[in-house]
C-alpha cells in the first residue's frame, strides 16, 4: 500500500506563484506528477516525473510550472509561476508503482484578484 500526502495550494493573485508538495511512502516508487480538475471540466495532466528523470508537461504550463523530485524522499514538488485564473483547480499528486496508480486527496489551488 502506498500513501500520497499533498501539501501547499491556497488562494493567490494572478501572476503569483505557489509551490505543492507530495509525499509517497510504502512501495517502490516508479513516476509521481500532478493532475488537476476544475470545476465542470475532466481531469487532466499538469506535470510527470519518471524515476530516471523524463517530465512531461501540458502544453498550457510549460514554461511557467516546473515539476522536480527528491528521490531519496519519494517527495515530488510542483513549482508554479505566472499563475493564470484558468489554473484554478483541484489538483491531485499520484504516485506510480509497477503495478498500480495511487492517489492523494487532492489540493485546491485558486488564482483571483
Amino acid at each position: 500500500q502506498v500513501q500520497v500526502v499533498e501539501s501547499g495550494g491556497g488562494l493567490v493573485q494572478p501572476g503569483g506563484s505557489l509551490r505543492l508538495s507530495c509525499a509517497a511512502s510504502g512501495r517502490t516508487i516508479t513516476a509521481m506528477g500532478w493532475y488537476r480538475q476544475a470545476p465542470g471540466k475532466e481531469r487532466e495532466l499538469v506535470a510527470t516525473l519518471k524515476r530516471d528523470g523524463t517530465t512531461n508537461y501540458a502544453d498550457s504550463v510549460k514554461g511557467r510550472f516546473t515539476i522536480s523530485r527528491d528521490n531519496a524522499k519519494n517527495t515530488v514538488y510542483l513549482q508554479m509561476n505566472s499563475l493564470k485564473p484558468e489554473d484554478t483547480a483541484v489538483y491531485y499528486c499520484h504516485a506510480n508503482t509497477m503495478v498500480r496508480t495511487y492517489w492523494g486527496q487532492g489540493t485546491q489551488v485558486t488564482v483571483s484578484s
